[in-house]
């Protein structure tokens, strides 16, 4: 289920953010410490993010944000695409829940902004997060160096994908 964030999903937007698995493609893991100071009370309430609820507990979040118009990557001229974002907890990895609360955001923004297209980046290195690209329907646009890897850039439409 995609649900706001509450305040008893902190210790696990902190165990997210602290996770050296859930680091290794995102730069590493934060320090604990300096998490549990700037981690507020109700984490990641904000538009565009969804909490990834199984049973009750939050078990990783998906994102739709504008994507950073100075950053390489886009499908508008201008800049700014939506993008989407994931992490989930390692012990939620593999069962698919990925491709699920993806598939669930992508439909929400489709009927919110019918015809915007979607985009997603992830290193070419993490094997996971290309295969769900390809499941998801997003197809490759450029390849490009950033962060100090090979960054993967692809496109999804709700056009594209009902047809």
């Amino acid at each position: 289920m995609l649900r706001e964030s509450e305040a008893r999903d902190r210790a696990a937007f902190i165990e997210l953010f602290a996770s050296p698995e859930v680091g290794t493609y995102l730069g590493g893991p934060r320090p604990r410490a300096e998490l549990e100071r700037a981690v507020p009370e109700v984490p990641g309430r904000r538009p565009g993010l969804f909490v990834i609820d199984l049973d009750g507990a939050m078990i990783g979040t998906v994102t739709l944000d504008r994507r950073d118009a100075e950053r390489p990557g886009r499908v508008r001229p201008e800049g700014g695409d939506a993008e989407l974002g994931y992490m989930f907890l390692p012990q939620a990895w593999g069962r698919g829940y990925a491709a699920e609360a993806c598939a669930a955001a992508l439909d929400w923004f489709a009927d919110a902004l019918p015809g915007e297209p979607v985009v997603l980046c992830t290193q070419t290195a993490n094997d996971r997060s290309m295969r769900l690209a390809a499941r998801l329907g997003f197809t490759e646009v450029e390849r490009f160096e950033e962060f100090g890897a090979e960054q993967w850039f692809g496109v999804w439409s709700s056009a594209a994908s009902s047809g």
